[in-house]
């Protein structure tokens, strides 16, 4: 690997540490990368998963350093997402992956308009004791984790959903519980991977170096800016991350390349 290629996979690390850190989707910037620079797909898609694990670990002992997090919720959180991202695994290979972009993307902008339309729910600060985890908040935890199971990226964006709407967490809580529940997705994940000779130890701890210093430094900035900044940012995140699951960015680049 040159080293120039090596700043590029770090640079691609760190921007995709901070941006899931906060919100959600930083694999559409490293799986691309991984996939120029020759990696299969799925192998891209292990390897990115390396990047990950560091991040989540970097994120959560962040947000737990600032109060944010308590390891027993933590656990009672993600328990119910790794079972489901289990199944998730399994029926992945019978999806039209085309159509469930295509579904993932109206979905985006479906939750954009929930928070748009009571941005109250997701800025205010809640209360520590409005933390409420029950049945139906399982449910849905163990659906979040299926859909993180068979495709991995936006994962954050239905974490983040469930955490405000359901559990009541305030942004910075739900941020901090919702990268300790990917940090076990992806450890379930990764297991399967390395089984597979899927990962690539070296660019995926290049990546890892950007993922830990983006995830740290976004940590941090949603501790000290709050949950006014982590939903406007959130809504931009969910808007690009929709318009590259439903084509608008190629079909723009298209129209754009006839007219010049």
């Amino acid at each position: 690997m040159y080293w120039y290629t090596a700043i590029a996979v770090i640079l691609a690390g760190f921007a995709a540490g901070f941006i899931n850190t906060i919100a959600g989707s930083g694999s559409l910037i490293t799986l691309p990368l991984l996939i120029f620079l020759g990696m299969p797909a799925n192998v891209a898609n292990g390897t990115n998963r390396l990047g990950i694990l560091f991040q989540t670990i970097t994120s959560t002992l962040s947000f737990r350093k600032h109060g944010y997090f308590q390891f027993r919720r933590g656990l009672i959180i993600a328990a119910p997402a790794v079972v489901g991202s289990l199944l998730g695994a399994m029926i992945a290979v019978d999806l039209n992956e085309d159509l469930m972009r295509k579904a993932i993307g109206i979905l985006l902008l479906v939750m954009v308009v929930l928070i748009l339309i009571k941005p109250e729910k997701w800025f205010g600060r809640q209360q520590e004791n409005l933390f409420r985890m029950g049945f139906w908040q399982g449910i849905a935890l163990f659906f979040v984790g299926i859909y993180g199971g068979f495709i991995q990226a936006g994962v954050g964006f239905f974490l983040l959903g469930t955490l405000v709407l359901g559990i009541k967490t305030d942004l910075v809580s739900g941020n901090a519980y919702k990268n300790f529940t990917v940090l076990c997705l992806t450890i379930s994940a990764l297991v399967i991977f390395f089984a597979n000779h899927q990962v690539r130890v070296l660019p995926g701890l290049l990546l890892a170096v950007g993922s830990i210093a983006g995830a740290w430094i976004a940590s941090h900035v949603a501790v000290r800016k709050g949950a006014r900044f982590i939903g406007w940012f959130l809504v931009a995140a969910i808007l690009l991350s929709a318009g590259q699951l439903l084509g608008v960015f190629s079909r723009l680049g298209e129209v754009l390349a006839k007219l010049f």
